[in-house]
């Protein structure tokens, strides 16, 4: 099992018109960064995010586990 830290940066719009960046890091199971990144692709579609987005990018992550 192998973690990853995907960084997307989103564009959001403010009351004025004018165009902010948010960036993002979340931590992907995945078993390379190609993967990594196709899964927070996938997740951010399926949870119909509207803003524009981009994956910066992706780095394998020191963390050996994550206990629930």
């Amino acid at each position: 099992m192998q973690y990853f830290e995907v960084v997307v940066e989103y564009q959001n719009e403010n009351e004025k018109g004018q165009i902010k960046k948010q960036k993002e890091t979340v931590l992907v199971d995945a078993i390379s960064v190609t993967e990594s990144e196709a899964k927070v692709v996938k997740y951010l579609t399926d949870q119909g995010e509207t803003r524009y987005y981009s994956v910066q990018s992706s780095k394998e992550s020191k963390i050996v586990e994550v206990i629930n």
